[in-house]
């Protein structure tokens, strides 16, 4: 516990070090988010207040825990030791899911479909490649292949239908949090929580090494939200929504207690449902109505609670308090 919170303090620090020089660094390129945001114009006028605030500031979650992780590894190679092989998993999901954020976000900032990134289409494949290989790896290499259920004292053997199921939980986790990416400190402060959680599942696993994993990604992302608390002086973009997403979706299943990402991830799963419920009865709407018709008023649903009157912050603290809870309950929940 003690070197995993450490190590998790490493990385925020670097981050905030690494901060100002990066933010800075975007700003000289002119890598600014354009900001298009369909829907209602009380939020589109008060999020247009942020066009043009530096985007890619995934780059500062990942160099630091890259920089921690890829640290502790040379260190075993020096010494001989096979310990930590493992966490190079996530944290390869974490880099390559980071560059496919970034293709996205430059895409945004300077390519053709400025504004927009690369096509849903495009992004939706690149997910789905990435995350067969890692499920592939995950079965075959590390031999992972179960499910804990709670108040059962085995887990359940999957057999193959591992890798599909390995697929969807972690594009969907990272979809997850790039829909949820919307408000200053929003994600970052959920995904926080959600790694928390899983840091502490590991430890009472005794998977040290992932634990440090989660830790580390905790450090990492409170040093961004250094940065990006209201008002942000950067965004996280695709960069960082994308491959923070994946990455707990990967560490979910290398605890085995995936099943709980639902509640540990209960605000992320709420933003994807409800949006997928807003989306469904557009087009039923469309086909039968000859209209489009809202279930809520805006989606994803933290722009529902904008139009009813509440803040960002206001937003981002009742999230997270409701975060904080689910995660408790399903740390409670990993130990029956």
């Amino acid at each position: 516990m003690f070197i995993a919170i450490s190590l998790g303090i490493l990385a925020c620090w670097l981050t905030i070090i690494w901060g100002d020089v990066i933010i800075r660094t975007l700003v000289h390129f002119r890598l600014g988010k354009n900001i298009r945001i369909r829907g209602a114009q009380a939020v589109v006028g008060r999020h247009m207040t942020k066009q043009g605030t530096p985007t890619f500031g995934g780059v500062m979650i990942i160099l630091p825990v890259f920089f921690v992780i890829g640290m502790i590894n040379l260190a075993n190679v020096v010494k001989g030791a096979p310990q930590g092989r493992s966490v190079l998993i996530p944290l390869a999901g974490l880099v390559f899911y980071g560059l496919l954020g970034a293709l996205d976000d430059w895409e945004g900032v300077r390519g053709v479909r400025k504004g927009e990134g690369i096509s849903a289409r495009a992004k939706f494949a690149g997910q789905v490649v990435l995350a067969t290989a890692i499920a592939l790896v995950l079965y075959y290499v590390i031999g992972l292949h179960s499910v804990a259920f709670p108040f059962i004292p085995f887990k359940i053997d999957l057999g193959l239908w591992y890798v599909p199921i390995a697929i969807f939980i972690i594009v969907g986790t990272s979809n997850a949090v790039n829909i949820t990416d919307g408000l200053d400190g929003l994600a970052g402060n959920l995904s926080a929580v959600a790694f928390a959680a899983y840091g502490i599942i590991a430890l009472l696993q005794g998977q040290i090494w992932l634990a440090i994993f989660n830790f580390a990604m905790v450090g990492g992302l409170f040093g961004f939200l250094w940065f990006n608390a209201h008002p942000a002086r950067v965004f996280m973009g695709d960069t960082g929504s994308l491959s923070v997403g994946a990455t707990l979706g990967i560490v979910a299943l290398m605890t085995g207690q995936w099943l709980l990402l639902p509640v540990i991830a209960f605000i992320f799963v709420v933003e994807v449902v409800t949006d997928i419920i807003q989306l469904s009865y557009f087009w039923y709407s469309l086909r039968k109505y000859g209209e489009k018709r809202r279930v809520f008023l805006m989606c994803p649903i933290h722009h529902t609670f904008e139009l009813l009157g509440w803040s960002e912050q206001q937003i981002v603290y009742r999230f997270m308090f409701i975060s904080i809870l689910s995660a408790l309950i399903g740390v409670a929940l990993a130990l029956l």
